[in-house]
């Protein structure tokens, strides 16, 4: 296969510092990338660096490609819809709903397409390598998706086999969604692979942050429409997006039907009840980062005054201590909040 280099990176125009590392008393690394805080109008209230920069969205955009799914044919219950959205850490719960996934549509774990890896949990993975086993498909953090996406193609009469194909009528009604719930700022033409082998249409940080605040407000208002579902079951069972200190998991349990979803490389989405959102996407694609930045572009869009939000509960999700002989000598700030003083004051 042969991969064309840019020979410019677009990305990297017009970006500024998200985070810092502080370790003792200097700050050792610092993190530039693309954020943009919306009001629920969908205006911008902070925007830094460039948020019309167009991104691979990575696991972010989930929601959505669950969205079309929905839209598709799949009819699932709120749990394992949620699962169909999420970068599962691959514990009993989720291997479960994996396979109560495809055995509703008739099919085993031999229909899965997607990459074979070990759990995205360290614990998760540990366990699984003491059991005996090895990288397989069913532990993926993908898995849920591909195994939705296959029960979508039985709703839908569609051929199962070839699922991943770009000229598959799923795949086309994902790339009609994404451009759709995004905001049409980016037309999708840009395509590729993601890691775990499904196919991964571009869209903007600024469209990203539309589509999660459209998620959240749906769900708010009863999650009737195929959006509002989506996000009604993320925010219902943060568990089955993520897992156990995820900090998509942790801040969904720390603001009542706020709806959050990460994504590889550094980038992450979330929506608040009002409508309100966030995106982000970190430059050089690291993720510790990434906590620390959600947290500050949460309270930023408002979160704290969420009815029932636990503030204490969303600053301990964006906590990342960096440590030294074992011990906290540091830790990963977002530098946000000045950002906001000054856009306020301006």
């Amino acid at each position: 296969m042969t991969v064309t280099v840019p020979t410019t990176a677009p990305v990297a125009r017009q970006a500024v510092p998200l985070a810092e590392v502080v370790r003792g008393d200097l700050v050792e690394s610092v993190h530039l990338g693309h954020l943009v805080v919306l009001d629920p109008a969908g205006e911008a209230r902070l925007a830094l660096g460039d948020p019309a920069t167009t991104i691979w969205p990575r696991s972010s955009v989930k929601p959505l490609q669950a969205v079309a799914m929905l839209r598709s044919g799949l009819d699932l219950p709120d749990g394992l819809l949620a699962l169909a959205a999420a970068s599962h850490s691959g514990d009993a719960g989720h291997l479960a709903g994996v396979r109560e996934i495809l055995a509703g549509a008739g099919l085993d774990e031999s229909a899965l397409r997607n990459t074979p890896d070990l759990p995205l949990g360290a614990a998760e993975a540990l366990a699984w390598q003491e059991s005996g086993r090895g990288p397989e498909r069913v532990v993926q953090n993908c898995s849920g998706k591909h195994a939705a996406m296959l029960a979508t193609c039985v709703a839908a009469g569609w051929d199962t086999a070839s699922y991943l194909d770009t000229g598959h009528p799923l795949q086309a009604a994902v790339r009609s969604a994404v451009v759709e719930l995004t905001g049409g700022d980016d037309d999708g033409t840009h395509g590729t692979v993601d890691g775990c082998g499904a196919p991964l249409f571009s869209t903007t940080v600024l469209g990203l942050a539309r589509s999660f605040g459209r998620l959240a407000a749906e769900a708010s208002d009863g999650g009737s429409t195929d959006l509002g579902r989506v996000g009604r079951a993320m925010a219902a069972h943060p568990e089955m997006v993520a897992g156990r200190g995820r900090e998509d998991t942790l801040v969904m349990r720390a603001v009542p039907g706020a709806v959050a979803k990460i994504g590889a490389d550094g980038v992450c989405a979330a929506g608040l009840p009002d409508g309100s959102a966030v995106a982000f996407k970190i430059l050089d694609g690291a993720n510790r980062p990434r906590p620390a930045i959600l947290a500050a572009a949460l309270r930023a869009a408002g979160a704290a005054g969420v009815p029932g939000a636990d503030p204490a509960a969303l600053d301990a999700a964006g906590d990342t201590p960096v440590l030294g002989g074992g011990r906290p000598v540091g830790l990963v700030r977002a530098v946000l909040d000045g950002a906001l003083d000054r856009e306020t004051a301006s």
